[in-house]
């Protein structure tokens, strides 16, 4: 790849896609452009704006201009209704190609090695997510229970993300809605969400390069099965209420000294921690027919200094184990908790407003708004990886609330023609000696 990746160039990824949306529209008023509305909802996003409302009020004040303009490409500004009312007809295929450009020029660019330690090159955490729930507003992609005679409408989505032992950043991928399927009478649901996703992404990762990890929903036959026919590996949080055989057969292995027991002492943030294992090749996940056995760790790690328990968990996965590489594994698939903390738990908490009703519509809109959502997301992070300008400004005010909160201030009062050209005044500010004479 010739040059640094920088904000234009994953700027330019955003907006050819929204370049190509396809306008339904059949009557008169073209007065603007599908590429607008797309990159002006990708702006409040990237801004971590509250409501649309708020994003308009922020960006279109000073020199009858807007910001919006000139850092994201956008040639007229529609008004929310307007946005919402061009995007809604939209199918989130059409941006789904982003995020894998983005995670290429990453990987091209070598900003990923960091994530390319773990137990295979590659982790990829899978999880599910709601953002929109509501008794009365819903949808053609909405699904519905009933309870107590009530319905409810929900949207859910599996949005998986690169994860890697010791790395505090995700790399959101490309999503996949749990949404009612065509031809189909059962509801839709987590796993053919992500069942799905791994069909369709098959061919993006060399044979025997990922490790998918999953909380105990997806320790599923099919679904293991699965995965490793994509000639790919899983290590899925294994619960004993949730597979009784194994654990059955864990037991029996147990008392004839077949389960393989192994213990060493780690520093963990300067800490004296004693982890143990326990472990077995080879066990039956299931009783029925046809037989499909996994390898399964468990591991209890205590402090040193006081014997209390820090942590406990098992994983069923196809992995080889043995005493060499129980520490690898283990770091490995704790790094699932990193799609909670780190994923789910910063786009609902720390400002991406995640399961905020920016707008609903009545075919896609709620779809393609998290999308954009996403990408904001998955830019901001791609940025963090590549602009040096970006990483101090980011260091120095500390709190990402701080980060976005000087970010929307700025572009209140002022105008910037480019990204760099705020950054720059960002870091150059922070970077000032106080004076000592006073103001």
């Amino acid at each position: 790849m010739a040059g640094r990746l920088s904000f234009e160039r994953l700027r330019a990824i955003v907006i050819a896609a929204a370049a190509q949306l396809p306008d339904q529209r059949t009557g008169r008023n073209t007065q603007y452009e599908m590429a607008d509305a797309a990159l002006s909802a990708f702006a409040m996003f990237y801004l971590q704006a509250p409501s649309f409302r708020t994003y308009a009020q922020d960006g279109q004040r000073a020199h009858g201009r807007t910001n919006a303009a000139q850092l994201f490409g956008v040639a007229q500004a529609p008004s929310a209704p307007q946005t919402r009312n061009l995007l809604d007809p939209v199918p989130p295929s059409q941006l789904a190609a982003p995020f894998w450009h983005i995670f290429d020029q990453l990987r091209l660019g070598a900003y990923l090695r960091a994530y390319q330690g773990g137990f295979t090159p590659w982790l990829i955490s899978f999880d599910g997510s709601h953002y929109f729930h509501s008794q009365r507003i819903h949808c053609a992609q909405c699904n519905e229970t009933v309870l107590n005679g009530q319905p409810h409408y929900a949207h859910t989505v599996v949005a998986p993300v690169l994860v890697a032992p010791g790395q505090p950043e995700v790399l959101v991928l490309e999503p996949e809605f749990i949404t009612p399927q065509d031809g189909q009478a059962k509801q839709d649901c987590e796993l053919r969400a992500a069942e799905r996703w791994l069909k369709r992404q098959a061919t993006r990762f060399a044979p025997g390069s990922v490790t998918y990890l999953a909380d105990d929903l997806y320790c599923h036959q099919p679904f293991c099965e699965l995965v490793v026919a994509q000639q790919q590996h899983f290590a899925f949080t294994c619960k004993p209420e949730s597979h009784p055989t194994l654990y059955t057969e864990v037991a029996l292995l147990a008392k004839i000294g077949g389960v393989h027991e192994y213990t060493e002492r780690c520093r963990v943030a300067g800490r004296l921690q004693v982890w143990h294992y326990r472990y077995v090749n080879q066990v039956p996940r299931r009783a029925e027919p046809p037989v499909f056995a996994v390898n399964w760790c468990e591991v209890t790690i205590t402090s040193a200094a006081t014997g209390e328990q820090l942590y406990h968990n098992a994983w069923a996965t196809d992995h080889g184990l043995d005493e060499t590489k129980l520490r690898r594994f283990v770091q490995s698939a704790r790094s699932h908790w990193k799609h909670e903390n780190e994923g789910h738990n910063v786009l609902k908490h720390r400002g991406y407003h995640l399961t905020h009703n920016f707008g609903h519509g009545a075919h896609y809109l709620a779809q393609v708004l998290l999308l954009l959502n996403l990408l904001a997301f998955l830019m901001h992070t791609a940025l963090a990886f590549c602009d040096e300008t970006y990483q101090a400004v980011r260091a120095n005010l500390g709190a990402r609330r701080t980060f976005f909160d000087d970010l929307r201030a700025l572009l209140r009062y002022w105008d910037f023609d480019t990204w760099p050209a705020l950054l720059t005044f960002m870091k150059t500010q922070l970077e000032r000696a106080p004076n000592p004479a006073g103001p």
